[in-house]
């Protein structure tokens, strides 16, 4: 690397914006190895003879072993910092990567997703970092631009996919290892610790990670950060439940084919960068990060019902142009997913403990990986017993009532005063120790 190259990436590490731009770049090269491998899955599942239902079981098992490691990454960081977790994370990745490169087999699919999805419950300590680095009232936007990043890597990623499998079905696999390898040494030398040793010490009196998973769901279900808790693991489970069969359904109703699926993801990809750049912060300044996460619900809870409607509006008159309502129907899935998420997570932030928040991060990662594990599954079932339009209605249903779990929030809004939030910050946290 140029000298020139190396000094500015050694002084711009130094601030938080540097800590967050670093980040960025890692969560960017990661997304793009993923994007070279997603969109291929369902391709690659139904050459070896998988139903609907073994397609989804693959992204039910990359979740399920999320929904265990998340809180154990989470208490990790909290204890030992956020890098050594996230470098743990990424070599997961390369070597599921080279599995998938040489599966020969549904079941060698199958390991591949396991094998990453132990170290996919690092995205709890990805967003800890981006708290530990911005301001609780940037948060949301900070999430945002993370987000961005990723959605960089949505675009790039399919593009770079459809391009290798060109060249062999091993390509896509061993271009996404060698990607995840350089990220690898990218992040031990320029990404810093976010995570002061003064937090780290604080950690070691903290709760244990399957106290705070058993509290979610028991005796705090009604606590601020167990709902926005429930509202993220619904939402992100009603979304991600039925991207594989989304790929399904263009490639039934829009003849797509593993070779133009990367177009639709870098669509989506695209639409997501400039909703997560341009839109999200300035919905949380005018609006707070509780009527913005109601809205993005209400787009991406429709923008999912009404994906089975647009095989009946296609432009049959207009042959190269048929999937043009599809486009304007899937553009309400970004969106929402944009102004949703990143406002739950940022609003968790701010309602629990420095030194216990990589460990509520993994615990959202858990309960996200539960609904990502479950929902898949009912929805394969659904889709091959109930017809491909059932899943989607199913997600558009249950994203909504995420609206309701929502209720009463407001006073944690980055709208509230600054006085307000340190008071009430203060209340929830001897809330919480009077509950121990």
């Amino acid at each position: 690397m140029p000298s020139f190259l190396t000094k500015r990436l050694d002084a711009l590490r130094s601030g938080d914006a540097g800590k967050l731009s670093v980040l960025m770049f890692t969560a960017f090269i990661d997304m793009v190895g993923a994007l070279m491998i997603i969109p291929l899955l369902p391709f690659y599942a139904k050459h070896f003879g998988a139903s609907d239902f073994a397609v989804m079981a693959l992204v039910a098992s990359f979740s399920a072993m999320q929904l265990i490691s998340a809180p154990l990454w989470g208490r990790v960081s909290d204890r030992y910092g956020r890098k050594p977790a996230l470098l743990f994370g990424l070599g997961a990745s390369m070597i599921a990567y080279i599995v998938f490169a040489y599966a020969d087999s549904y079941w060698l699919l199958f390991a591949s997703r396991v094998i990453q999805g132990a170290g996919g419950g690092t995205t709890g300590v990805i967003q800890a970092y981006v708290a530990d680095s911005v301001a609780p009232k940037d948060r949301a936007r900070g999430l945002g631009w993370l987000s961005a990043a990723t959605n960089a890597g949505v675009v790039i990623g399919p593009a770079i996919a459809s391009f290798s499998h060109n060249l062999g079905p091993h390509w896509p696999g061993m271009i996404a290892a060698l990607l995840c390898a350089l990220n690898i040494l990218f992040a031990y030398r320029y990404l810093p610790e976010s995570h002061d040793a003064s937090a780290r010490l604080r950690t070691r009196r903290a709760r244990a990670p399957l106290d705070a998973v058993i509290r979610v769901a028991g005796e705090d279900i009604g606590q601020p950060y167990a709902r926005l808790i429930w509202m993220y693991s619904v939402g992100i489970g009603s979304f991600y439940g039925v991207n594989a069969l989304i790929i399904l359904y263009l490639s039934r109703h829009f003849d797509v084919t593993e070779n133009s699926i990367g177009f639709f993801f870098m669509y989506m990809g695209g639409l997501s960068i400039i909703f997560r750049l341009f839109l999200l912060g300035p919905a949380v300044d005018k609006l707070g990060e509780v009527r913005t996460a109601r809205l993005g619900a209400l787009s991406l809870g429709f923008g999912l019902a009404l994906v089975p409607l647009t095989a009946f509006m296609k432009l049959t008159s207009l042959p190269n142009f048929s999937w043009l309502p599809f486009a304007a129907v899937i553009a309400l899935v970004p969106l929402g997913s944009a102004l949703n998420f990143p406002s739950v997570t940022a609003l968790l932030s701010r309602v629990v403990d420095e030194s216990e928040r990589g460990l509520y991060m993994g615990v959202q990662q858990t309960y996200a990986g539960m609904a990502r594990v479950i929902y898949p599954l009912i929805a394969g079932v659904a889709s091959d017993h109930l017809g491909e339009a059932a899943p989607f209605w199913i997600s558009g249903g249950l994203v909504l009532t995420t609206i309701a779990m929502g209720s009463q929030l407001g006073r944690y809004s980055s709208r509230t005063s600054e006085f307000e939030v340190m008071s009430l910050s203060s209340e929830a946290t001897a809330e919480a120790k009077a509950a121990e």
